[in-house]
C-alpha cells in the first residue's frame, strides 16, 4: 500500500475518486473542488497549492490494480471517523456537480460501505446535494 494520507489528502482524493469515474473530470467537477477546498472548514490549514498534485497522485493510484479499493482504504485510515460523513458528503457534491449521479452510484456505495455509514445518513447527504444542484 501507498504512503499514508492526511486528512486533507484523503478528503482530496474523495473528491476525485468521483470526479474520475467516468474517467474525464470535467470544468464543473475541478472547480468544485477548487470551491470546497477554499470554503470548507475541514481544509483549514491546507495549503491550495497542493490540490493538483494530490489529484495526480490519486489519479496514479486508482489506474494501478486494484487502485479504487486501495485508494478507499488508505481514505478510511487517514480519516477519523467524525470526518467520515464529510468524505460521503464530499463525494456527493462532487458527483451532483454535473446533475448526473447514475456513474457515481456504485463508488458511493463502495465509499459508504468502507466506512460503514448509515443508509439513512447517506440518503439525507444525496436529496440534499440533489436540491442544491436542481435547477
Amino acid at each position: 500500500m501507498s504512503a499514508s494520507l492526511s486528512q486533507h489528502e484523503a478528503l482530496v482524493h474523495v473528491m476525485v475518486m468521483m470526479s474520475a469515474v467516468d474517467r474525464n473530470m470535467t470544468d464543473d467537477e475541478i472547480a468544485r473542488i477548487g470551491v470546497l477546498v477554499r470554503f470548507l472548514p475541514a481544509f483549514n490549514g491546507f495549503d491550495e497549492d497542493h490540490l493538483i498534485h494530490i489529484g495526480r497522485e490519486c489519479a496514479a493510484q486508482l489506474a494501478a490494480p486494484e487502485g479504487l479499493d486501495v485508494a478507499l482504504e488508505m481514505v478510511r485510515e487517514a480519516l477519523p471517523q467524525r470526518l467520515y460523513e464529510t468524505a460521503y458528503a464530499l463525494a456527493v457534491e462532487i458527483a451532483a456537480a454535473d446533475q448526473r449521479i447514475r456513474n457515481e452510484e456504485i463508488r458511493l456505495q463502495l465509499l459508504r460501505d468502507r466506512l460503514g455509514l448509515d443508509k439513512l445518513a447517506c440518503a439525507a447527504i444525496e436529496r440534499g446535494a440533489i436540491a442544491r444542484f436542481r435547477k
